[in-house]
């Protein structure tokens, strides 16, 4: 049992829907036999939620550690020390602050390795602002902590959609700034490499949408496609990726193209997101590739205009728990399966060897 997985689930908003799409997704048994869930929250609040919804089928066992964390029950670690006013739909300096403290708490345990993934509720980007947390949401947060100096790209997934963005939280003017050869590059590698080893698909198809209207129409509408574009995914072609574009993107999703490839990189946020969120909302997953730790969200926000009305579906934050199994284990799997590699044992055909280079070529 101690060798179970340990998902940490940090509480997000407090005001927001966070703990009812949290308790409805721990209200099913079998959550246990796949991990061993610890939520980062408070007690207190979520006795509070559980009452405004009628949960009563969730209990908790409080622990102050994980190391005392129960494996056949569902753990909960107290993050919030001061008194906590919940204030249900209403965006709170109080409920900022208690999103960072599950959230802090929850990250030094991901450091020490303490659990092995972690899966968070939606914050608001507003309210938990503060001198401690000067970011644009949880991925950039993440990568500060953790000093990853490369790119992190963030993905929304679903079992058969997998979007990538070239750019995430930026205003849209700057957009084109950010479409150069270098960042186009190192985002189509670091999806072809999250593919490969977060999701175990051997040889990867990705797709480049444009940055402008139908593509560019061959430079009429706009340059970046014909200038950066092409030019890069040539480039990465020649080095053995399948990477292909640029697509207008209007026309590849109307015409179900996506359905053609394992992943799709769009280049900025409603781009991709419109499109992805139109066709999986309810199962969709905010992962964040590129990171030493596994992380994954709900692709929604805290949805103050339906707190305390039990409306709110689990199904995401559900497919999030379940992608952080599924991508612990495949992690797993590819550095098992790259530890020791097989030297390439061939000769090429036709090729002018002499006796002693066949005697010493391995077969």
């Amino acid at each position: 049992m101690e060798n179970k997985i340990k998902i940490g689930i940090t509480h997000g908003d407090i005001n927001g829907v966070g703990y009812e799409i949290i308790l409805k997704m721990l209200q099913d048994p079998a959550l246990i036999d796949l991990c061993t869930p610890i939520v980062y929250g408070s007690p207190k609040v979520a006795a509070y939620h559980k009452k405004v919804l009628n949960i009563e089928s969730v209990s908790f066992n409080i622990i102050t550690k994980v190391e005392d964390a129960n494996h056949k029950r569902i753990n909960i670690i107290n993050c919030v020390d001061e008194e906590v006013k919940v204030e249900l739909g209403k965006s709170t300096p109080i409920a900022g602050r208690a999103s960072w403290l599950a959230l802090e708490r929850a990250t030094k345990d991901c450091k020490r390795g303490a659990i092995d993934a972690l899966v968070t509720a939606p914050i608001n980007k507003k309210n938990i602002q503060s001198e401690n947390f000067q970011f644009t949401g949880h991925t950039d947060y993440l990568r500060a902590k953790f000093d990853v100096e490369q790119k992190v790209l963030m993905i929304m997934a679903t079992e058969s959609l997998k979007v990538g963005l070239l750019t995430m939280h930026i205003p849209l003017a700057e957009v084109p700034s950010h479409v150069t050869s270098a960042n186009l590059r190192e985002h189509i590698q670091l999806f072809e490499n999250c593919l490969k080893q977060d999701f175990r698909i051997l040889k990867p198809r990705i797709a480049v949408l444009g940055v402008n209207p139908h593509a560019g129409d061959s430079g009429v509408i706009g340059k970046e496609e014909q200038e950066v574009i092409k030019p890069v995914i040539s480039e990465l072609k020649n080095k053995g990726l399948l990477c292909y574009g640029p697509f207008a993107a209007d026309g590849f999703f109307g015409s179900e193209s996506y359905r053609s490839y394992d992943g799709v990189l769009a280049m900025y946020h409603d781009q991709g997101l419109v499109p992805f969120k139109t066709l999986a909302m309810e199962y969709g997953v905010n992962y964040s590739a590129g990171l030493p730790i596994i992380r994954t969200s709900p692709d929604h926000g805290t949805a103050y205009d339906i707190v305390g009305m039990n409306k709110a579906s689990e199904m995401s934050i559900r497919h999030a728990l379940y992608m952080a199994i599924d991508i612990f284990n495949n992690r797993h799997f590819y550095e098992e399966a790259h530890a020791n590699p097989l030297r390439r044992q061939y000769y090429e055909k036709g090729a002018d060897m002499d006796a002693s280079a066949i005697e010493d070529t391995e077969i």
